[in-house]
């Protein structure tokens, strides 16, 4: 089997054994949490604790819906599906969105009702070890899945980490608010209750925001961008680096496009070579799968075709609108240039298009000007 793709596979199957232990222990610790969380509830006739054990089973069965995603997200690219299941975890993203919207709707029904009817909550000593208990584990687990989630870059996971930091936060308010009634006597339950709820709901739509946006496709991450070409501007041959296009596919499989700028003396040989090479570099380095390497071809020994890439660079980039020139090659011989300038989405492309064609053909009126306008895509 190819060595890159023995990687990939190896890469997501470690993957999704992480995703599995991970949401594993998130669903036994929330399920004993919201089993302690719920007695004491009743006991203490709190609605606010109750509904914190609400919240702490809402976030279980997140992790199951997490575990199932994963496991789909991880079936092997196949005929109908060439590039795999991976954007099944966005779905699945997406109904743990839903599961926590559902929570904080259901939560601030539940605690307006106790404002409208007040029933008053009785606390003991055995109710705030507990509720303290579960604000260090909440702290604890979200953490450690926040952690896991960055490492194999799921979107499933990170949420869950933050959310159940941010439980931890609620349920301080909930301990916070059976503190303030034992010592004063007033009651803040159904408040409390309806500031949980309002921030359930909060996150809710959070999630469903980020992960709408992951499915319809963002723009790539500046960092990543960067590390990719500056991976590639490492091999000798490679005089620039651009067009870099980033594919999602899933939070473990990324796909990417570029153009290599190299010398015009290289041969198909070692541009294959060359590229084969890279693929690998980069797949290890950054996990990308990088399938596409156009090139552009590089006047390494002309001084007349310099001196034009100069001049013309310097009329295309005096506007604010041309981001970058590159991939120019010069032909003196036929009097024949090409080369692809980087538009801002500000400009309308034809405009720009037609603007520099006119200047640069002003310039040198005897040669034909091929110039193609890029996108904005990637810094």
């Amino acid at each position: 089997m190819d060595e890159k793709k023995t990687d990939i596979l190896s890469a997501v199957e470690d993957r999704e054994k992480t995703i599995v232990r991970t949401s594993v222990v998130g669903i036994i610790t929330n399920v004993l949490l919201a089993a302690f969380k719920a007695a004491v509830g009743l006991i203490s006739n709190s609605i606010a604790v109750t509904l914190d054990a609400v919240n702490n089973l809402s976030d279980a069965l997140s992790s199951v819906v997490t575990i199932i995603g994963a496991k789909l997200g991880a079936k092997a690219p196949d005929k109908k599906h060439p590039l795999g299941y991976g954007r099944i975890e966005y779905l699945s993203t997406m109904i743990v969105a839903a599961i926590v919207l559902y929570a904080g709707i259901t939560s601030l029904v539940e605690s307006i009702k106790k404002i409208i009817h007040p029933e008053e909550a009785e606390y003991g000593a055995v109710t705030l070890i507990i509720l303290a208990v579960a604000i260090i584990v909440k702290l604890v687990l979200g953490a450690f899945v926040k952690r896991r989630g960055k490492k194999v870059n799921s979107g499933a996971l990170i949420a869950s980490g933050s959310d159940a930091t941010f439980d931890a936060i609620l349920s301080a308010s909930v301990l916070a608010s059976a503190i303030v009634y034992l010592i004063w006597g007033v009651s803040l339950e159904a408040y409390v209750g309806v500031v949980i709820a309002g921030f359930i709901i909060k996150a809710g739509i959070e999630m469903m925001i980020e992960t709408v946006n992951d499915m319809i496709g963002r723009r790539a991450d500046p960092e990543e961008s960067a590390k990719i070409k500056e991976l590639l501007g490492e091999e000798p041959e490679v005089l620039g680096a651009y067009d870099l296009t980033l594919y999602n596919y899933g939070p473990a499989r990324t796909y990417a496009s570029v153009h290599l700028e190299l010398p015009d003396t290289m041969t198909v040989d070692e541009v294959d070579r060359l590229s084969r090479r890279v693929q690998t570099k980069i797949f290890r380095e950054t996990g990308v799968i990088l399938t596409g390497i156009g090139v552009y071809s590089f006047n390494t020994a002309d001084d007349e075709a310099a001196a034009i890439r100069e001049a013309v660079r310097s009329t295309v980039m005096a506007h604010e609108w041309a981001l970058q020139m590159h991939g120019f090659y010069a032909d003196t011989q036929t009097k024949t240039m090409r080369f692809d300038v980087v538009v801002a989405f500000d400009i309308d492309r034809a405009q720009a298009h037609e603007t520099m064609l006119r200047e640069v053909q002003e310039l040198y009126p005897d040669w034909t000007v091929q110039i193609v306008p890029d996108s904005d895509v990637s810094d």
